[in-house]
């Protein structure tokens, strides 16, 4: 069959790279795309959050299964136009995809399920919001209720922070996004994601990662949209991770039935673990970018029909082996990043870096232009690497960026540093 593959980013690039690699799909097609993907699908300038158009597109090119990467076509509702056009998709409804899409609305359905997650409340207005503040004090986390792209979490360390999160969310800083913002307890411990696949029923859980939101080592510097990842995750322990499943993400899935928005596709919960006891972050109702690079490597079975089953229905007859190796990946982002960043500075030594033992380069922000290789966004490759030991992958994910000649990028250099303090290298 053909299978359609939403989205141009690190983490399409790592779902095509797998879905192509399966005996029941004879064509990958991806909109728009990249750099990177245009090597394995064909690139179409496809608008993936015009329903209409995408499901017309299907129609014609006789698409057997749309895979959906981002979150902002599943917040348009691009699954609801397939769905209704009769194509097999993978991702929610837009109802479903509110579970990322408003903060707000998952805590509601945490607290109406009982699953554990940070005391939190919703405000339309700035003056309330710091009165809330004045009495919680800091630290705490200021959130954007809707999308932001991965940057409407502020985590302030003082009042004065907070206040300035505030000021800048409900002052239409990140527009409508920020039209409400939700400001929730600090939680300590150590974060760690979950994936699981659903079919409105069957939870199946997947592979567990770790990734690194600051911009620079040490988790110094704003918050972004993940500077590296790795897999597994030594935190997320298979005790945690029952719990997990036990008390946040199959009460939920339960929940989001009862209340006829059954979700279908993946969730990715987002955790926070101390001593042992996970509370929900938050849900993501697409692969994490870059969590999906790392999982798809470690992933030994065909996905598609794991990916067929969530659309249509079935996942209980589905099992998924993993390759026990760990797997990490490096993000190289422009200079600049999360903030303002130059783009279509050519990018050098792809090939040689694809060449180290272990490795894959998957492109995140990247177009072409004849020959050459430019970049085209903020995170532009994702470097990864898979190994006998975390210390193995990470050392050959490394030797592959000193290879690429980018001036104007970056990277952390201490991609997986929990895992390997954990293990004393």
């Amino acid at each position: 069959m053909k299978v359609l593959v939403l989205g141009g980013g690190g983490r399409e690039h790592a779902l095509v790279w797998k879905v192509a690699q399966s005996p029941l799909v004879e064509a990958v097609v991806a909109a728009p795309g990249n750099a990177g993907i245009a090597a394995l699908a064909t690139c179409v300038p496809l608008d993936p959050e015009d329903g209409a158009a995408v499901a017309a597109f299907c129609r014609e090119q006789g698409i057997g299964l749309v895979v959906v990467g981002p979150e902002a076509p599943l917040a348009a509702g691009v699954a609801d136009a397939l769905a209704a056009s009769g194509v097999p998709v993978f991702g929610p409804s837009a109802a479903a995809a509110r579970l990322e899409a408003s903060k707000s609305f998952t805590k509601e359905v945490c607290d109406a399920c009982g699953a554990p997650t940070a005391a939190w409340a919703r405000f339309t207005e700035a003056a309330a919001a710091k009165a809330h503040l004045a009495r919680t004090g800091a630290p705490v986390v200021v959130k954007a209720d809707g999308l932001a792209a991965g940057k409407g979490v502020v985590v302030a360390m003082t009042l004065a922070e907070a206040e300035a999160a505030v000021d800048d969310m409900l002052g239409g800083a990140l527009g409508a996004a920020g039209a409400e913002v939700v400001i929730e307890e600090f939680m300590t411990g150590e974060e760690a994601s979950l994936f699981v696949l659903s079919d409105g029923e069957t939870v199946l859980p997947l592979a567990g990662a770790q990734d690194h939101k600051r911009a620079f080592d040490g988790d110094e510097g704003p918050n972004t949209g993940g500077m590296g990842a790795y897999s597994p995750a030594p935190v997320l322990t298979p005790e945690v991770e029952e719990k997990a499943l036990a008390r946040i993400v199959r009460p939920v899935i339960a929940e989001m039935a009862r209340r006829g928005t059954p979700y279908r596709g993946v969730l990715y919960a987002g955790l926070m673990i101390e001593a042992g006891e996970p509370r929900l972050v938050e849900f993501n109702v697409r692969f994490g970018d870059p969590e999906a690079q790392v999982l798809m490597l470690r992933l030994a079975s065909d996905f598609v029909p794991a990916l067929m089953a969530c659309a249509t229905g079935g996942l209980a007859d589905v099992t998924l082996d993993w390759r026990a190796e760990p797997a990490l990946t490096v993000v190289m982002a422009a200079k600049g990043y999360p903030g303002s960043y130059a783009r279509g500075s050519e990018i050098r030594g792809l090939e040689a870096a694809a060449a180290v033992e272990g490795v894959t380069v998957f492109h995140a922000g990247t177009r072409a232009d004849g020959g050459r290789v430019l970049a085209n966004g903020g995170r532009v490759l994702n470097v990864s690497a898979t190994g006998a030991t975390v210390a193995e992958a990470r050392a050959r994910a490394y030797r592959a960026v000193d290879l690429i000649d980018w001036p104007d990028g970056f990277c952390r250099r201490d991609i997986a540093w929990r895992a390997l303090a954990r293990d004393g290298a």
